[in-house]
């Protein structure tokens, strides 16, 4: 029986990435996802199953009648301001239905997991670029929520054997759509489609403080093309497969750029000028988050390849029906 891998929420923006990676590299690919972002999923390279990723009747006959060697699990809530007003919506999705998944693969045998993490685990750093090895204090519920499963995923592997490797995201960003893969969020939240969708249509751009302790006084964040992050989880899961101890793994690019700095970028490539709206700051939002990613590239044997910052801008003007840019086309196969 072939191989398979189940990725939970794999229809979204970095799950569908990294499950046609995994497919190109010979996987049986289920994608388990209530498509609850209104997006579309009709890609022959893998097999839809429309539940929620805890429903354990799903789960039971998916690992009985599957190889099922690994689960890449991204299904998640990700806003973090919304985190902050609905705190018990994040921690019965993305903690509860976490571990009812854990222990039906627990029930099962599946013992390994690649866990999508996230930099917020961190809370406000006291320095940067960030380790894994930093303190750990959350500042809003989407960030707790993660950190919560990270402590799970420890005592699991004490107590059952489960292999892991979390991987803490930074800012994922850019898109393949010459796979016809691209973000499908409703409403959108990530900064760069939705400065690419104020500059093509004319709409403001919110601008969530100006008077942090930075250089222009905008957030700083390290961006790092999806196409980046969709190899990681396939070293993640060669790591684990060569009997590797189970780890977390920062993910980025160790460089960071402002929100000014964007929108420069983006009018820049777009030959526009943007709108901006100056808001006061979001609750959850630290100043600066840049990742030290030196752990995943020695562990993993695995660099960012896609994630200069105006390859990023392009791909993702790109999924905007603008013409992508063909001098850097990333290698998404085997």
């Amino acid at each position: 029986m072939k191989p398979t891998i189940l990725v939970t929420g794999g229809a979204g923006y970095i799950g569908s990435h990294t499950a046609l990676l995994m497919a190109q590299k010979g996987y049986n690919i289920i994608i388990l996802d209530t498509l609850i972002h209104g997006q579309t999923f009709n890609h022959p390279w893998a097999t839809l199953v429309q539940k929620d990723y805890a429903d354990t009747t799903t789960l039971d006959e998916i690992f009985t009648h599957n190889n099922v060697q690994a689960v890449m699990h991204f299904a998640a809530f990700i806003e973090v301001g919304r985190s902050v007003k609905e705190p018990f919506t994040f921690y019965e999705n993305n903690v509860t239905k976490t571990l009812t998944l854990l222990e039906s693969m627990i029930k099962h045998n599946v013992k390994k997991i690649i866990f999508s993490s996230s930099c917020a685990v961190y809370g406000i750093p006291t320095q940067i670029p960030l380790v894994e090895s930093h303190q750990k204090f959350p500042i809003s519920p989407y960030g707790t929520s993660k950190l919560m499963v990270e402590m799970a995923l420890q005592e699991l592997g004490t107590a059952y054997g489960l292999q892991f490797v979390g991987l803490r995201y930074f800012n994922a960003s850019g898109a393949l759509p010459e796979f016809g893969l691209k973000e499908q969020h409703k409403p959108e939240t990530h900064v760069l489609p939705l400065l690419i969708e104020a500059a093509l249509q004319g709409k403001p751009f919110y601008i969530f403080g100006d008077d942090y302790s930075t250089p222009d006084g905008t957030c700083i964040r390290d961006f790092l093309h999806v196409a980046d992050i969709a190899d990681a989880h396939a070293k993640a899961l060669e790591y684990l497969q060569q009997g590797n101890p189970s780890d977390f793994f920062n993910l980025g690019t160790g460089s960071g750029f402002s929100i000014k700095e964007l929108i420069q970028a983006v009018e820049k490539m777009t030959s526009t000028k943007i709108q901006t709206v100056v808001h006061k700051r979001r609750a959850g939002d630290p100043a600066m988050l840049i990742a030290d990613p030196s752990h995943a590239c020695t562990a993993l044997h695995w660099k960012p390849e896609h994630s200069d910052l105006n390859y990023i801008l392009q791909t993702a003007c790109a999924q905007h029906n603008m013409q992508p840019d063909t001098k850097h086309t990333p290698e998404i196969s085997v």
